[in-house]
């Protein structure tokens, strides 16, 4: 089920009471083991065996790592392989055929490549790199293994980071799932407003901003370049609004029943450069390839050019672990050579100009938009032309996907998103007069306005 759907409302409230009636912290854990398969289920149900084998193989291999100083590297490097090869197998078979598929058809023209009929598991990147990260922490010595094995799967099952993160450490959620909260006021009020203002991006922008998009990248060749550069722009917000929604949302719930996650956005567009704009964006993996892949590679203690390498490398895995299209590859490269080059030289920018950071921050806007066209297209050479048209100042009668009224009520929108946002994550409904009027206003407005259809977030797909 996705969030965005009536069957999620009714789940979600249905857990939540049950959570609260529950009086011990064993049968608390059972509810949310038992629930968040059900809602990994609602998908494809087989693929529950896919999550159940790697958590049985993680949860032998952390207390193994813990337990044999000689092969703990061993049992770490099982645990890895694992879950390295089930990501590749489901995401990456096909994508590689598919890249030597040419120079295979020239020197045999008559072979035929075992390209695999299979869905892509629903959000397997995201518990793959959390299961990751509690054996690489074992391992480390920052984490005792858990011997409660159920546990242990709620840590890479629970329900409302399941498919699209934040990719959490053990050390911030084993210790919660072992402590038993008890029901309170402030954290219903902070959860609900955390909850509906995800929705709102979600349903009332990201979905209501897809309209435009969707049919400017189906028709880019007959638009004009001002229509391109408004789908353009208005992807960057449909994607931001649409991962960032679901964030939202997953906090939200989790915060209802005690359970904090860490935060996963804080204001990325509102960046001054890239590199800033990469310590806002999607927290939890960045965080994760620095821990995982840029430290472990040397990280900055081997020299400016070593340094640059590594940044780029891992830039470039980023975009490969988001979907396996040499758009992503392509995209992560774009951040990645940018980062490389700008990362560790001293900021010039005038300090407290508000004028100067504007223009820092509109134009690393503009930098970042051009990126995600590459994300958004369905190949490199529809990407190139996309941003060629837009470049090329084509002229004729602007065309869009909504109508005037619709438009200006999407703008209208973000304004309100980007003036809001910070607002909305601090802890500014103090009284239940006001928290009930905010609620309602909020449920009116993605009533009313919100685009319906039970659209799929972006990264479910990742």
């Amino acid at each position: 089920m996705v969030f965005n759907s009536l069957q999620f409302l009714v789940f979600f409230m249905v857990v939540s009471i049950l959570y609260y009636q529950i009086k011990n912290q064993k049968g608390r854990i059972w509810l949310l083991l038992i629930s968040s398969c059900y809602f990994y289920m609602t998908f494809i149900p087989v693929y529950i065996l896919i999550l159940g084998a790697t958590i049985v193989i993680d949860y032998f291999a952390g207390i193994l790592i813990a337990a044999s100083s000689r092969r703990k590297k061993a049992w770490l490097t099982l645990s890895i392989i694992a879950n390295v090869g089930i990501l590749v197998f489901y995401k990456y078979f096909n994508f590689l055929l598919g890249s030597i598929d040419p120079l295979i058809s020239h020197l045999l023209p008559h072979a035929q490549l075992p390209y695999l009929n299979i869905i892509l598991p629903i959000g397997l990147s995201f518990h793959t790199f959390q299961a990751m990260s509690y054996t690489i922490e074992v391992y480390r010595g920052n984490q005792k293994p858990e011997r409660n094995f159920v546990i242990y799967a709620l840590y890479v099952m629970y329900y409302p980071q399941l498919v699209a993160g934040p990719i959490e450490r053990p050390q911030n959620m084993l210790h919660q799932f072992h402590e038993y909260k008890e029901y309170k006021w402030d954290n219903v009020k902070e959860g609900l407003a955390r909850m509906v203002w995800g929705f709102f991006k979600k349903v009332v922008i990201a979905d209501r901003l897809a309209v435009e998009v969707d049919y400017a990248f189906a028709h880019h060749q007959s638009l004009s370049s001002f229509s391109l550069a408004v789908a353009a722009m208005f992807y960057s917000f449909q994607i931001y609004c649409d991962f960032s929604g679901y964030s939202d949302i997953a906090l939200g719930a989790s915060k209802l029943m005690g359970i904090t996650l860490m935060e996963n956005f804080n204001e990325p567009y509102k960046s001054k450069n890239i590199t800033e704009f990469w310590t806002r964006w999607h927290i939890s993996l960045s965080s994760w390839f620095r821990d995982y892949v840029y430290i472990p590679l040397g990280g900055n203690r081997k020299g400016e050019a070593r340094r640059r390498i590594n940044v780029f490398l891992v830039f470039l895995l980023s975009g490969l672990w988001h979907g396996a299209n040499w758009t992503f590859v392509a995209w992560g490269s774009l951040h990645g050579a940018l980062v490389s080059l700008l990362s560790g030289k001293s900021s010039k920018e005038p300090k407290n100009n508000v004028i100067a950071d504007a223009v820092f921050i509109a134009f690393n806007f503009l930098l970042v938009t051009i990126f995600w066209i590459f994300f958004r297209a369905s190949n490199i050479s529809t990407a190139v032309r996309f941003i060629s048209e837009i470049f090329s100042f084509k002229t004729g009668p602007s065309k869009f996907g909504m109508n005037v009224v619709e438009m200006l009520f999407a703008v209208l929108f973000v304004i309100v998103m980007l003036l809001r946002e910070n607002k909305v994550k601090s802890h500014f409904i103090k009284r239940d007069s006001a928290f009930a009027l905010y609620l309602t206003m909020m449920v009116l407005v993605c009533y009313f306005f919100g685009v319906f259809g039970e659209n799929q977030f972006i990264y479910f797909q990742f």
